[in-house]
């Protein structure tokens, strides 16, 4: 009977940690559940496999709470000695539509409606710049 009742007691402790494993992986908080209303406008992405992948994205904000900036470019991808940058505009200014690879990614007149640049560098350091083009 004792034998039983700990078979029990370990399955049942078990069955609850996995259900708590489960909940808390299909409950992670994402881009839906922050409030500066994120719109993805533009993306380029090299086509070098190989070698360092650089991503540019341009995304329109409704609001610049500064640590949601910061914390949506944590959520983009990036590769292992590459490059991720994330530049921010606010929602109904003038945005770029068309990316280049290098160090200047779109025309210089969308620099004054740039709020903040998000970048993840190849050794995976980060730098968030408000105003980064003043």
């Amino acid at each position: 009977m004792n034998r039983k009742f700990l078979i029990y007691f370990i399955t049942a402790g078990v069955l609850i940690l996995v259900y708590f494993m489960v909940r808390d992986t299909l409950n992670q908080p994402g881009v839906d559940d922050m409030k500066a209303g994120f719109k993805e406008v533009a993306k380029y992405r090299n086509a070098n496999n190989t070698g360092p992948v650089q991503r540019i994205y341009v995304v329109t904000v409704k609001d610049t709470v500064w640590k949601e900036l910061e914390d949506y470019g944590n959520l983009m991808p990036h590769t292992k000695y590459g490059n991720t940058k994330v530049y921010y505009f606010l929602e109904g200014n003038n945005v770029p539509k068309v990316l280049h690879p290098g160090n200047v990614n779109f025309e210089e007149s969308f620099n004054k409606s740039c709020i903040a640049l998000y970048e993840k560098s190849a050794m995976s350091q980060v730098a968030f710049n408000k105003e980064p083009f003043k």
